[in-house]
């Protein structure tokens, strides 16, 4: 530990972290974006060097007190200041994962406080019982030395008395021995606390993993993007979209990452209730996030079509109305009719041949997924150039650039049977990739499927038909005042 603590002391860390604080203090309004990152990452990444190394003192002193050293100081610092840290960087993970460790963690430490109050006050019995135990052994050693005395000075003794007194002492060390086997039952106590121990530190560690995957896989993509420049004829300044465009793109494609990793789950658990096939909720959901993009397009190129009727009179040139027909959307993103392309959503899926049955379940049910989806592929077409998903078809030949397979797949069949989630494209690169199913037969699988019968609208049957919502009135529609 000394060592570890003269390297830290002589490296003087926290000086190289000051000077490049203050140099990034200094430089902050004259560096780029992409550069004043950087600095900070390398800032963080000596940050976390540092606490390893801190880490790593910390246990070493842990380790030189032995098994009880330090308890009550890891009770009274470590462990609420590491609680709260833990419940500070809860906020940035999901919370199915986040949850069941913090459970899984404070369960151990539930079990451990008990079995250790537990173990402290059998082994205090023990002890006790054990000097009873001692004593009465040591008294009945002293009987039986003065009653040998004795008979061996006055021949008194008989044969049946020294005979009783051995029976005595053959059941005191008898109880001796039970005595020994529950000291032994003890120390496997204290293994298994031990071991729970371990286990809390494993959990904590992989929670801390899992944090880190997820901020890194919420990280702006690092892909090269094609953003539409500036004619250098031209001497207006950029617009706010086009100066927003690339933040814009990154917070685009955290947000339909968000949607697979949350809401997905959540309307699978919706549909659950009402379908037990998890071909059939996946396909659904897939389907949904399809037809949500096409709703989606369709209504921004109507929106945008309105837009520029009425910004026409005031431009002159093309490329200008252009970009302030598409400024004009960004900074009015509130004003997209999404009711109107969630109810799109839901008629074609009604009579969608894929999943036309069971009739039980209405599509009503995962509206607040329709409309998510919606309102990120709105939003989407407003980027140069705009994001989309990629062709998929059932029995198609499978990709490892747009998709990865799902758990319950054959990893050695070549088609696909259905897909769970679409790919999200740029052009033609794929910025995020799907997941799909790949089974043998799968073409056969897929017309089969699609020979279904469609799915009468009639369904006042269904029991979840009472909360589908009215169609409200158009907010899309452009008022002369705003523009």
């Amino acid at each position: 530990m000394a060592d570890n603590l003269r390297r830290l002391v002589n490296s003087s860390p926290y000086s190289v972290l000051q000077d490049k604080l203050e140099a990034l203090y200094q430089d902050y309004h004259v560096l780029s974006c992409d550069q004043n990152l950087n600095r900070c990452c390398e800032l963080v990444e000596l940050t976390s060097k540092i606490q390893g190394q801190l880490f790593t003192i910390f246990n070493l002193t842990a380790q030189e007190g032995g098994h009880y050293a330090g308890i009550d100081t890891l009770k009274s610092r470590f462990l609420p200041w590491l609680g709260s840290c833990f419940t500070i960087a809860a906020s940035s993970i999901s919370t199915d994962t986040s949850l069941s460790l913090m459970q899984e963690s404070s369960e151990k430490e539930r079990k451990i406080r008990e079995m250790s109050s537990a173990h402290d006050s059998d082994m205090q019995k023990i002890e006790d019982q054990l000097c009873s135990v001692k004593q009465e052994l040591a008294d009945t050693q002293i009987e039986l030395d003065s009653t040998k005395n004795k008979s061996a000075t006055t021949l008194l003794a008989t044969e049946d008395e020294i005979l009783h007194l051995k029976a005595e002492l053959r059941a005191a060390q008898d109880q001796v021995s039970s005595y020994k086997r529950k000291l032994d039952v003890l120390d496997d106590h204290d293994r298994q606390v031990r071991i729970l121990k371990d286990e809390v530190s494993f959990l904590t560690v992989e929670k801390s993993v899992l944090q880190d995957r997820l901020v890194r896989s919420r990280s702006p993509s690092p892909l090269p993007r094609r953003s539409r420049s500036v004619s250098p004829v031209r001497g207006e300044s950029p617009t706010r979209a086009q100066l927003t465009s690339s933040s814009r793109h990154a917070r685009l494609v955290s947000r339909f990452s968000d949607l697979y990793a949350t809401e997905r789950l959540e309307s699978q658990s919706l549909l659950h209730r009402y379908i037990d096939d998890q071909d059939t909720v996946q396909m659904i959901i897939f389907i949904a996030v399809v037809e949500s993009f096409q709703a989606a397009k369709l209504a921004y190129r109507q929106f945008k079509i309105r837009v520029k009727k009425t910004l026409s009179s005031p431009h002159i040139g093309h490329e200008n109305l252009e970009d302030a027909v598409v400024d004009y959307i960004v900074r009015n993103l509130d004003l997209y009719d999404v009711q109107t392309s969630v109810n799109d959503v839901i008629n074609a899926m009604n009579v969608n041949p894929r999943i036309s049955f069971p009739p039980e379940v209405d599509f009503v049910l995962i509206s607040s997924f329709i409309r998510e989806a919606c309102r990120i592929a709105f939003a989407m077409q407003t980027l140069d150039p705009p994001l989309d998903l990629a062709f998929s078809s059932d029995g198609e030949l499978y990709s490892d650039v747009k998709y990865r397979r799902s758990f319950d797949s054959e990893f050695t069949a070549p088609l696909v049977v259905y897909h769970v989630w679409p790919a999200l494209v740029e052009g033609d690169s794929v910025i995020l990739k799907g997941e799909a199913v790949t089974k043998r037969g799968a073409l056969w699988r897929s017309r089969s499927r699609s020979s279904s019968p469609v799915r009468s609208k009639s369904r006042s049957g269904s029991p979840t038909r009472t909360f589908m919502a009215s169609r409200s009135p158009s907010p899309g529609r452009l008022s002369s005042s705003r523009l």
